[in-house]
């Protein structure tokens, strides 16, 4: 989808950038396969804000996305591409021969009337679900899982690709989007071809409110807060805090290691996104 911008008769539309949305072809989405979300403020079950800076916003509808492509053998027939609410990437809705429908990721090339199909015996061609076994070495693939039969973990979202580098035995080395390479069993499924609706990226929203539309309230700094507040307020003039920046609560904001160090999974990265 390309973008479109506007005459700037109002400051909010002088940079704002919108999709076209020319691949939609579809404004409802299948009944059967949608249900409802309840939004909860950002707050738990006591009531307390669990994530600061989130409320209000549009409703959704949730769309049942089939993250697991487990119909194997059974070929489908793409009737709409549509927009989901909930993700950046597009979805397509898939009519079964057996009668069935689903929704799963569009990618890039995926156009109406294209036949989609899972297993063994798919073509290597966009939408195609195959295992990590079954792929030629070097093809762009998306919807990957992490564990065979878990469902589609990696590179979901859109604009997204991942490589097929190489395979070693049980184990397939795959670049990811952020240049980590990791390990992942050859018995994993993986869709072919690259998440589409690739201009989301470039997008410009142009206003504020187009953030509260999303549910995103206004993010306050800290060292705008009095002290009782937050760590980083209060000072006479304009201070920026004096100290590392931090949470509300004291946890360091920057440069804190995140990973858990003796985590499970560590051991199937082969290469770190961030080169040491």
């Amino acid at each position: 989808m390309a973008l479109k911008s506007f005459v700037p008769l109002t400051p909010s539309l002088r940079h704002m950038t919108v999709l076209d949305y020319a691949e939609i072809t579809a404004t409802k989405p299948e009944k059967s396969l949608t249900k409802g979300i309840r939004s909860t403020g950002a707050r738990n079950n006591e009531g307390h804000i669990t994530t600061r800076f989130r409320g209000g916003g549009n409703k959704r509808r949730y769309r049942q996305i089939d993250f697991k492509r487990d119909k194997f053998g059974i070929p489908g027939t793409v009737k709409t591409i549509e927009y989901d609410p909930n993700r950046s990437a597009n979805i397509a809705l898939v009519d079964y021969v057996d009668g069935e429908k689903r929704y799963i990721i569009a990618p890039v090339g995926l156009i109406v009337g294209t036949s989609v199909l899972s297993g063994d015996t798919a073509e290597i061609k966009p939408g195609n679900a195959k295992k990590l076994k079954d792929i030629p070495v070097g093809v762009n693939i998306h919807n990957i899982e992490m564990r065979p039969g878990s469902g589609a973990k990696l590179a979901r979202s859109a604009g997204q690709v991942a490589t097929l580098r190489a395979k070693e035995g049980e184990y397939a080395l795959v670049k990811l989007p952020s240049g980590e390479v990791r390990k992942i069993h050859i018995e994993c499924l993986a869709t072919i071809g690259q998440v589409g609706n690739v201009e989301k990226m470039n997008v410009t929203l142009g206003k504020a409110g187009k953030k509260r539309y999303k549910g995103k309230r206004p993010h306050v700094r800290g060292v705008a807060m009095n002290p009782v507040d937050h760590p980083m307020g209060g000072g006479e003039g304009r201070t920026s805090g004096g100290g590392h920046p931090v949470s509300p609560w004291g946890q360091l904001a920057k440069g804190k290691k995140t990973r858990t160090p003796k985590k499970a999974s560590t051991k199937f990265i082969v290469e770190r996104r961030r080169k040491k």
